[in-house]
């Protein structure tokens, strides 16, 4: 055997090894807090092994056969690789890792081939996967341009395959390309800054000395997340949702460190040639110094479910709250269709939404649903137990009516022995007012969405583009904007900017406010408001609940307010003059007044 031949069945040996690491370290569960860092670390050796041996054997590995592709095929599973520690960790650096390896596959043009040769189809559908993998961890990373870019290579690919493809073959290729533009129309409409946490934007230096000073008898510690939705054509891409996005974005600091501006790869160039002999990016399980920003605690984590069955849902619900440490809180970010209004909604969209006595019945209908049986009924001062299984939210795939289904608000009861915050976002929301004084021994917060959203032209509504009550809660002035009926291209960059400092200054005013009514605030959110995302939450739902008040028609308020249990102090109540005061300010600031109801009040 030739030391070509030894070299090249070495490379084959140590693919087919770090292939079968791959496939172990795919199956491990994306939530819990077990750790799985042996597995990890097995797969990451061995890939690095790999990289290394195919780079110092180049020339040899190319005169046996090696193709490109297969370089590429390579750097792609370790951007993959990344890419899953990312969704398991939710640590920043794991991503920008993948985004690195991909970068520079796209730099060096693994997939292309040589100029003029033909592309199996094989190889074509290895770099439609590459693309579609790149457009996601891009999308997460806020990078436009480059999900620009992708989106023109991916479509061009598409239809240079069509002369060698068969269309039926293409089909879900064509579905990714309307999955991606249908979300980033959705979600760049009012991108004008960023989901996450941002330390320099989002504390507020009026109000930090307040909140630092508070102390509850209790602290805990925000560490985990489950968030999931589940509507019918929903806008999303791969397997995250639009409403899951935003909450996963919302959920995470936004990355401020000089670490994070690690150099790019680039191609040297050398004439019509190419050196490739350079490395991708880093593969190295030990990047906690030199990517770790120092100026932010780690990200909670967070076990993100696309359209998980019921079942699959309480049981991951179950392993968070199992592995939980003391003294943490787990927020838990459920949006769904529900039995109570779901047909009533599509039955006022159909409608057109321009008959006011149409909606109105709508609504009526609604109300009476969640208001009767036995859901209110009382025994020796008792809420019978059948009320916990009357109303629920849906599961399942259209014309499937099966109880499997339906989750119910008695399913969540268990987990109530460990502190949680529910974020029900459904217009079936309010039937899971129940869990209050339901609970096992931690006494739940909880969000519950409106029944119907407003806007200003009802007939514009696009029920699935997203919910309007999780787009208040991720990004608070484009949702008002959204509300209100004002379009991107209709607000001017410097008058948004300007809101943006008056509902700071806002949000400042409430926290000093929550922070100082130590006997008024419910022990369920001082123990949860030193925590600077879930702090954001209350003040974003502040605002949310606020601004629906004085925008809806007084007679459908019962169905277009969010609820809060427990109840925050009255002191930042709707119509309160902290926070009337706010809500009317951005209203005169985007000449909306007229829209509201302040003199009502």
């Amino acid at each position: 055997m030739s030391d070509n031949d030894l070299v090249f069945q070495t490379f084959r040996a140590l693919v087919e090894s770090a292939d079968r690491k791959f496939a172990r370290v795919r199956d491990v569960p994306a939530y819990g807090r077990v750790s799985q860092n042996h597995f990890y670390q097995k797969v990451f050796r061995a890939y690095t092994r790999l990289w290394k041996y195919q780079q110092e054997n180049r020339s040899k590995l190319v005169q046996c056969g090696l193709k490109r592709w297969e370089i590429g095929e390579i750097a792609s599973r370790i951007g993959q690789l990344y890419f899953g520690q990312y969704m398991r960790s939710s640590e920043c650096r794991y991503l920008v890792e993948a985004y690195v390896f991909y970068e520079a596959i796209l730099n060096r043009r693994y997939f292309e081939g040589s100029e003029g040769s033909p592309k199996d189809p094989g190889i074509r559908f290895k770099e439609l996967r590459f693309y579609a993998r790149f457009l996601l961890v891009s999308v997460i990373l806020n990078r436009t341009e480059m999900v620009k870019h992708l989106m023109d290579r991916f479509m061009a690919l598409l239809d240079d395959c069509k002369s060698s493809t068969r269309e039926t073959n293409l089909k879900e290729w064509r579905q990714v390309v309307q999955e991606i533009v249908r979300f980033t129309k959705a979600e760049n409409g009012f991108a004008i800054r960023p989901l996450r946490y941002c330390v320099i934007t989002d504390t507020h230096q009026a109000s930090l000395p307040y909140v630092a000073r508070f102390h509850a008898k209790r602290v805990l510690k925000f560490r985990d997340a489950l968030l999931t939705s589940y509507h019918r054509n929903e806008v999303k891409f791969a397997e995250l949702t639009l409403d899951t996005y935003r909450m996963m974005q919302c959920l995470e600091w936004e990355p401020s460190g000089p670490s994070y501006q690690k150099p790019i790869v680039k191609p040297i160039e050398n004439g019509d040639s190419i050196d490739h002999s350079g490395t991708s990016g880093l593969i190295n399980m030990n990047l906690a110094a030199d990517m770790t920003d120092p100026n932010v605690p780690p990200n909670p984590r967070k076990a993100v479910l696309y359209r998980p069955s019921v079942t699959h849902l309480i049981a991951v619900m179950a392993a968070i709250c199992e592995e939980l440490p003391p003294d943490s809180v787990v927020l838990v970010y459920l949006s769904a269709s529900g039995k109570a209004g779901y047909n009533n909604i599509h039955q006022l969209e159909n409608s057109g939404g321009s008959s006011k006595h149409s909606r109105h019945k709508v609504l009526s209908q609604t109300s009476q649903e969640q208001s009767s049986g036995p859901s209110d009924s009382q025994i020796n001062g008792k809420r019978e137990s059948n009320s916990y299984y009357e109303n629920y939210l849906w599961f399942g795939p259209k014309g499937i009516d099966a109880g499997s289904n339906n989750l119910y608000p008695g399913d969540l009861i268990p987990f109530t022995r460990k502190p949680l915050f529910f974020i029900i976002d459904s217009d079936n929301s309010h039937a899971f007012k129940v869990l209050r004084g339901a609970e096992r021994g931690e006494t739940a917060a909880l969000f519950l969405s409106p029944l119907l959203p407003v806007f200003k032209n009802p007939s514009d509504v696009h029920l699935h583009n997203g919910s309007q009550f999780t787009f208040f809660l991720t990004a608070p002035l484009s949702a008002f904007c959204q509300m209100v009926g004002l379009s991107p291209s209709e607000v001017d960059k410097d008058v948004y900017n300007q809101a943006e400092t008056i509902l700071a200054n806002a949000f400042a005013e409430w926290e000093i406010i929550l922070c100082s009514s130590t006997t008024n605030l419910d022990l369920v959110w001082a123990q949860m408001i030193t925590d600077p995302f879930l702090r954001r939450l209350i003040l974003r739902f502040i605002f949310c609940r606020s601004a629906i008040s004085f925008y809806c028609p007084p007679e459908e308020s019962e169905q277009c307010m969010p609820l809060c249990l427990p109840h925050l102090p009255t002191s930042v109540a709707p119509a309160s003059g902290a926070v009337r005061t706010a809500v009317v300010q951005i209203a005169t600031h985007f000449v909306v007044a007229d829209s509201f109801h302040f003199s009502d009040t």
